[in-house]
């Protein structure tokens, strides 16, 4: 194959994106024999695309005639913005991974729930088999326990009062008041210790925004006898911790 070769590309595309191009560049809006020109296109051509681009939302024409982003655009770019925070956040969870061997986890408190935000596993760091809703089951994991002990007692009770305590193995906490105790941080590290799944072990260590408003929590997965060695390299977690809050301060 001739790995020279240049890529095939899409003519009708690389015109409608320079359209969307034109039509961003006026925040009032612009009228279409405007954006043809600035396109360097043919009106007819900037009208079949303008119509088409209105259709599926990503443009908009006001009543004055002149033509707007579309409400798909905001939703792409919230999106995006999203995506380009995991570009950052992905390497870093990677490096923990392969530097202690084992899955790594972050999550997020957000609109109330406890959100798992990306994982960076592989063949020899498997992540946990998400058998029951992670949104559920926050007072089974390493995760959702360190966000919890970060609420304050109001949001803290808001959200059990939403998330009954399943009993998911023998091992998990269903009891209020014992759960509130298994919040106190040991080593700096909160722990699932097969409270989640048989057979697996977790530990979590806290992550705040800048703001210190949502918290979050960056957490690993292991074979249950791997957490006093994964204890001693509580400073490592807690340095990659550091890491990503300084990610989402440089995000936001």
């Amino acid at each position: 194959m001739d790995e020279t070769r240049k890529p095939t590309l899409i003519a009708s595309v690389q015109r409608a994106l320079r359209l969307m191009e034109a039509v961003a560049s006026h925040p009032s809006g612009a009228p279409a024999k405007q954006l043809a020109r600035e396109a360097r296109l043919p009106l007819a051509t900037t009208y079949h695309l303008l119509r088409t681009l209105a259709h599926e939302g990503y443009a908009t024409r006001l009543p004055d005639g002149a033509w707007v982003l579309g409400e798909r655009v905001e939703a792409l770019h919230g999106q995006s913005r999203a995506q380009q925070l995991l570009a950052r956040l992905r390497p870093l969870l990677i490096e923990l991974r392969d530097a202690l061997g084992v899955a790594a986890y972050f999550s997020m408190h957000v609109d109330g729930e406890i959100r798992l935000i990306d994982v960076a596993d592989g063949p020899r760091a498997p992540r946990v088999d998400v058998w029951v809703g992670f949104e559920d089951a926050a007072h089974a994991t390493a995760l959702g326990k360190c966000v919890l002990s970060q609420l304050d007692e109001e949001r803290r009770s808001d959200y059990l009062s939403r998330h009954p305590l399943h009993d998911l193995t023998p091992h998990t906490i269903t009891e209020p008041g014992r759960l509130m105790r298994s919040l106190r941080p040991s080593s700096g590290l909160l722990f699932d210790r097969e409270e989640y799944a048989l057979g697996t072990g977790c530990a979590a260590v806290p992550v705040a925004d800048p703001s210190g408003s949502v918290p979050g929590a960056l957490a690993i997965s292991c074979r249950p006898g791997k957490l006093p060695r994964i204890e001693k390299s509580a400073d490592r977690m807690h340095a990659t911790a550091e890491r990503i809050q300084l990610t989402l301060a440089l995000s936001g």
